[in-house]
């Protein structure tokens, strides 16, 4: 089996009678980008602070390439680090804040220029080398930033939700980018964020945190379709839950709910399979979302406890046998196809996110 990047053995971080991280066992695998995942206060960015020495655990080991780290200070752990504020020095250009850490390190000027603008070139600001960062937008900076950690080439790059102060739109952007740079360089990264979009659409591997335990990881394409509880269903964006005939829990989203008129025949031509769920429903009430309608409904699980429901109805989907686009009051079926259930494995949580 090939060394982990890094791992973390057992690691727990505790402050007086608060512990941050409970003793998790985590490994980085080399050259993939993992994300920290989970609500404020889940532990995440405490992990990431570990990993990079500015936290000591209180109990466990940091392994990074499979040498014990754990009392190693950050400067020799040879792993650079985005910040969330970026942390540029306002003082000096952009290729100077680029070859901030090479000079740290006593690299030689010509060495130093040259890596600065290969690592600015990556990140396609090579033509801004001059420039101070106040001349520069929030996602230059922000670009200015990566490149700084890039250029030190560290074992591994760690990104403390980097893109949380940038607009939506360049937020796409750099989630773009950043796969990108990891793609092209090999580099491992891990990256903290608390945006289930951004993990999905970035990672390789997802770890989702709460309370300071680690509750699944894998990745995007294996996790999204089946989360292991409640907690993590709800994080990732499942809006409707159904407990079966069986006592299992399931979750499923709005978007593979179909509504059918309450008179229509339950067969192929409906899109009805066996196994799938069919539940009668009242509409309480319609959203028009330009692409699609987002409908509200009030109906009763397999297991005969009532439940508030979503469906996502668009209006191609519309024919003889789904019939018309649902209005307030109307009686429905809904089918929820069996394949798209995802079944609860643990215990459905109980409070909310944090």
């Amino acid at each position: 089996m090939t060394t982990p990047a890094a791992e973390l053995v057992g690691v727990s971080q505790q402050f007086g009678s608060f512990t941050a991280v409970d003793s998790i066992d985590l490994r980085i695998p080399r050259g993939r980008l993992t994300t920290l995942l989970g609500p404020s206060g889940c532990g995440k960015t405490t992990t990431l602070r570990m990993l990079a020495g500015y936290a000591s655990p209180t109990s466990g080991r940091i392994l990074i390439d499979g040498q014990d780290a754990t009392r190693t200070p950050p400067e020799k752990r040879d792993l650079g680090m985005v910040f969330q504020s970026y942390a540029l020095f306002p003082h000096l250009t952009v290729a100077d804040n680029v070859a901030y850490g090479l000079t740290m390190r006593k690299v030689p000027a010509p060495e130093r220029r040259r890596r600065a603008g290969e690592a600015l070139e990556l990140v396609g600001l090579g033509h801004l080398g001059d420039r101070k960062p106040k001349q520069l937008s929030g996602g230059q900076q922000q670009r200015v930033a990566l490149a700084r950690a890039i250029a030190i080439r560290p074992r591994l790059l760690l990104l403390d939700e980097p893109l949380s102060n940038l607009d939506a739109r360049l937020r796409v952007q750099m989630r773009a980018e950043i796969r990108r740079i990891q793609s092209e360089t090999g580099l491992t990264v891990v990256l903290v964020t608390h945006d289930q979009d951004e993990a999905l659409e970035m990672s390789d591997e997802m770890v989702l945190m709460r309370a300071g335990k680690v509750v699944q990881t894998g990745a995007p394409r294996d996790v999204f379709p089946a989360p292991a509880d409640r907690f993590v269903a709800e994080f990732l964006g499942y809006e409707n839950f159904l407990t079966l005939t069986d006592g299992r829990a399931a979750a499923v989203r709005p978007e593979h709910l179909r509504i059918v008129p309450a008179n229509a025949a339950l067969d192929g031509a409906a899109g009805v399979s066996d196994g799938d769920v069919v539940l009668d429903a009242v509409v309480a009430d319609v959203a028009y979302r330009g692409v699609d309608l987002l409908v509200t409904l009030d109906a009763t699980d397999p297991a005969g406890a009532p439940v508030r429901l979503l469906a996502d109805h668009r209006a191609e989907h519309a024919s003889a046998a789904t019939g018309p686009a649902p209005s307030a009051g109307d009686r429905v079926r809904l089918v929820a196809p069996r394949a798209r259930l995802a079944l609860l494995t643990a215990e459905p949580a109980t409070e909310g996110l944090s």
